[in-house]
């Protein structure tokens, strides 16, 4: 999925982000943000979207490994040296640009997976007659439903900070799917 188009500037540019990725990156965000203002916890809406949210994050997981070639976690998914590597060049002013996912973009998006889960996993846990009730299961669940917000804005401030470092919009390459080559 390499096609060159160009922009409106007349900058050559190449499809990163396929339809599947895009559509996963703003569905489980605009759920997750019905989820987290509107809906009242516990109710059947909030959980419905919570499973739907879980299963999206469940072909989220089938599609890195099968998916297009930025899509698949070996695309992106970074050793220890790499983020390192990475960080270092970032904290001196030097990162280098990437088509893909950065280092630190891919351990974010293993950070809020993962999250994704564990916040699914704790409210399917409360509607289980074993954890029914029990404080421990809904202070975590809250408390990293309260992590994803945060995590969350660091992902917004940061994806803000990398198109202006780049002079690259990473939120509408999210919408078109497509990069400056």
């Amino acid at each position: 999925m390499t096609s060159l188009a160009s922009s409106p500037s007349g900058e050559a540019t190449i499809r990163v982000w396929d339809p599947f990725v895009r559509a996963f990156h703003w569905s489980v965000a605009g759920a997750c943000a019905v989820d987290l203002t509107v809906l009242d916890d516990g109710k059947l809406a909030h959980r419905g979207i919570g499973y739907g949210v879980l299963a999206l994050v469940g072909v989220r997981l089938v599609w890195g490994v099968v998916g297009t070639r930025h899509a698949r976690f070996a695309d992106f998914v970074p050793g220890p040296r790499a983020l390192l590597a990475y960080l270092g060049a970032l904290l001196r002013g030097r990162e280098p640009r990437f088509v893909g996912h950065n280092p630190a973009a891919a351990m974010m998006i293993l950070t809020l997976l993962a999250l994704l889960i564990a916040i699914g996993a704790t409210g399917w846990m409360q509607t289980l007659d074993a954890f029914w009730g029990v404080a421990w299961v809904e202070t975590l669940h809250g408390g990293l439903a309260n992590l994803l917000v945060v995590l969350v804005a660091v992902h917004v401030a940061a994806a803000v900070l990398e198109s202006l470092r780049h002079g690259e919009n990473l939120v509408l390459a999210m919408v078109t799917g497509r990069k400056r080559r």
